[in-house]
């Protein structure tokens, strides 16, 4: 290939590229069977859902706090039924203090069941912020709730109606002494509601005190676990964390293909994707977050590679017992989002040699052309593969089919991305199933355009500042 086509190439793939080209020619295309065809609403990981219910001030709240704070590495999200009270009429807000927010029929039950049926289907819901001053739902701006791991159903009436009761997998009562809920709702009532004592103890004794007995209590029944004491309890809120945690398990796909590999999630790691997602995130901030995001990728997947023990004196003069690192390795950067991952590689292994694979679809006519300069003794070494993005997985079966072409063992190759659709995954893992992949996050999948979603827009573009914006 000459210079000058070589160079054309380059130029055309700084315009809009996508990790996920429908390729067909250079090398044998994937099969029918391997073409992604399911809707990002398809295959969608179910949520566990669990339900925490008990009387007024009984603790439920610190429960459910205490519970999203050890399970950090998830995607948890609380959904409190007193966002579903009804709006008051003007009949009623004459009387407001005739009103009993403690009965079941006070809930909007039918809206709390559409936002949990959207939620478990992966669709992102706007949860409405009651106002407990003018009783009315619409007074503040909704609040944003995206599909989660874990969704935690609180409210004291949550086991009342069978049907929020069959949405859960896991139902649990914060049983405390009618005593500690009562001193409690009077600080709570006086200071963040605003009401009078006086009040607040009337309200106590005409519905808070018998609605707990008519239909709250009885509802304890449908537990599967009861914690005295509430949030005081901490052996069993580690008991119910432990117990998430082996359902939650790993992720699906995980399961199903032994070669792929998700780094563990923390609060920095989802704060860092929040950051680059974010499509009014500057250039300057996208860089630095997604440099950041692109080290524990590079440094997860170096530690896929083989390694040999190695002794070594310490300056006290004593011996330790390590490993030394692997020494026949290269980087392959898919042009050109993957070049934003040379650096932090670079970072991670002093002096290594990077090469280059170009795809790109030349017209409509679905032609390749196919620019690589690779090290020439790359099949004898190890090599991480570089592109940010798994969409449908077509660009990575061309670019690991070349580098088996060129020499390299399957099994020498680690794929490093920052997010993975599940059909490129599928895609790759089944033609591939010796590759290891090494992604920050699985995505919902992939619109009727082949984009992944929710995605990150298009990552050279954002990356190196040549987006239309």
């Amino acid at each position: 290939m000459g210079s000058k086509a070589v160079d054309d190439l380059i130029e055309a793939s700084s315009g809009v590229h996508f990790s996920g080209f429908h390729l067909e020619s250079t090398f044998p295309s994937t099969s029918e069977a391997e073409q992604p065809t399911t809707s990002a609403t398809e295959n969608i990981k179910q949520p566990f859902v669990i339900g925490v219910a008990g009387g007024a001030a009984s603790g439920k709240t610190t429960v459910c706090d205490m519970i999203i704070e050890q399970l950090h590495d998830q995607r948890v999200v609380l959904v409190n039924q007193d966002s579903f009270y009804h709006n008051l009429t003007p009949d009623e807000l004459t009387r407001v203090h005739e009103y009993n927010f403690d009965h079941p029929d006070a809930f909007n039950t039918e809206q709390l069941l559409c936002i949990m049926d959207k939620l478990k289907h992966g669709q992102a819901v706007d949860i409405p912020k009651y106002d407990f001053k003018s009783y009315k739902y619409d007074v503040f701006p909704a609040r944003r709730v995206n599909p989660s791991d874990v969704i935690l159903l609180e409210g004291i009436l949550i086991f009342h109606d069978p049907r929020v009761r069959d949405l859960m997998n896991m139902k649990i009562f914060v049983d405390t002494d009618s005593d500690v809920r009562l001193a409690r709702r009077i600080k709570r009532d006086t200071v963040e509601k605003g009401r009078d004592i006086g009040m607040v103890l009337d309200q106590y004794s005409k519905f808070v005190k018998p609605a707990f007995d008519d239909f709250i209590l009885p509802t304890k029944k449908y537990a599967d676990i009861i914690i005295p004491r509430g949030g005081d309890n901490h052996v069993a809120i580690d008991l119910i964390v432990q117990h998430i945690r082996t359902k939650l398990g790993q992720h699906d796909l995980c399961k199903i293909y032994p070669n792929l590999y998700v780094i563990q999630s923390t609060f920095q790691i989802r704060g860092m994707h929040t950051l680059i997602r974010d499509a009014q995130t500057t250039k300057h901030d996208f860089v630095f977050y997604a440099d950041r995001l692109i080290r524990l990728v590079v440094e997860h997947g170096l530690g896929h590679l083989p390694f040999t023990e190695k002794q070594v004196n310490t300056p006290t003069g004593s011996v330790y017992t390590g490993v030394d690192f692997c020494k026949r390795l290269c980087g392959v950067s898919v042009i050109r989002s993957g070049e934003s991952m040379e650096n932090a590689l670079r970072a991670c292994c002093k002096g290594i040699k990077i090469g280059k694979i170009l795809i790109h679809r030349e017209g409509d006519n679905g032609q390749q052309l196919i620019y690589e300069k690779l090290p020439n003794d790359i099949s004898d070494r190890h090599v991480l593969l570089l592109d940010p993005i798994l969409g449908t997985g077509n660009s990575a079966v061309q670019a690991i089919s070349l580098l088996i072409k060129k020499g390299v063992p399957e099994f020498n190759i680690i794929f490093l991305n920052l997010i993975s659709a599940p059909q490129g995954i599928h895609v790759v893992c089944k033609r591939f199933p010796r590759v290891k992949i090494v992604t920050s996050e699985i995505e919902i999948g992939l619109n009727e355009d082949y984009r992944v979603i929710p995605g990150m827009g298009e990552f050279g573009d954002r990356y190196f500042g040549t987006d239309d914006d």
